[in-house]
């Protein structure tokens, strides 16, 4: 039986280095399995940043919470399993900002009509891929302007952290201003520092550590609810699955908001692939 479950375990992993073409690109399966868990630790916090951002639109987060999980699945394995490519596909933490910030509170848009521009916009960028016109704009466009575009983004997530944080508030005589050290702010503080010495330190998984050290210290405070369960079935998607809305989304008014869109993707996934 110890030999037959051996043969078998042989047959899989020399089923995996066949179709991943492991060996041939000079790595090795227990390489590969590492850097999946590292990168998994890597890119996690999106289970809790996204919905956060999002769920200002309305939409209800612990929806969100499984679909971003979904999506980052989904999009994953079609990457492995259709390109054979190591890469691992999620939410862009961008777009999210611009689609609540700025499209549904900024400009007052539903989120049913928003999630009509994203879905658009994204096919829009499907046929520019389809066509290769992606790879011409690729080529054509200095990678300082794309590092440039992809470096805005990040500022502009940070700005947004820093006012959630309380750091920052709106003035109208200087736009922001410094805010006021209450208990929630420290709080943040504190993570950020603990996600800084986390990276300078090469740590994996940092984001996560400070996610979970920081919630640790708001329950400490009384700031968060500890959780009443570890595991649990997850929330059900029914409450934002299938409520995009297309034809509210097919208005003059909203092309610049389906071409910014379609512009952000394509100089995020440029600035990542390059």
């Amino acid at each position: 039986m110890e030999k037959i479950s051996i043969n078998n375990e042989n047959k899989i992993l020399s089923t995996i280095n066949s179709f991943f073409k492991v060996e041939e690109r000079g790595s090795t399966i227990k390489t590969e399995v590492i850097g999946g868990i590292t990168t998994f630790l890597t890119m996690a916090y999106i289970i809790f940043v996204n919905p956060a951002i999002l769920s200002a639109t309305g939409m209800d987060k612990g929806a969100l919470i499984t679909v971003t999980c979904l999506a980052t699945a989904i999009g994953t394995a079609v990457a492995a399993l259709w390109a054979n490519a190591p890469f691992a596909l999620g939410p862009g933490m961008g777009l999210n900002a611009f689609f609540t910030y700025t499209l549904v509170l900024g400009q007052g848009i539903p989120w049913e009509d928003a999630l009509g521009v994203v879905f658009i916009s994204g096919l829009f960028f499907l046929m520019l891929t389809l066509g290769g016109i992606r790879e011409k704009i690729a080529n054509a466009i200095p990678s300082t302007i794309s590092t440039a575009a992809t470096s805005g983004i990040g500022l502009f997530i940070a700005f947004i952290g820093l006012k959630s944080m309380g750091i920052i508030t709106s003035n109208s005589a200087t736009l922001v201003s410094l805010g006021s050290f209450s208990l929630p702010t420290v709080l943040g503080l504190i993570g950020l520092v603990i996600m800084a010495v986390c990276e300078i330190r090469k740590i994996t998984g940092g984001i996560l550590i400070s996610i979970a050290a920081t919630t640790a210290l708001g329950i400490v405070c009384g700031l968060v609810d500890a959780p009443s369960s570890i595991i649990s079935m997850p929330p059900s998607i029914s409450p934002i699955f299938m409520k995009l809305n297309i034809l509210g989304a097919l208005k003059i008014s909203l092309m610049g908001s389906i071409f910014s869109f379609m512009f952000i993707d394509l100089f995020d996934s440029l600035g990542f692939m390059m």
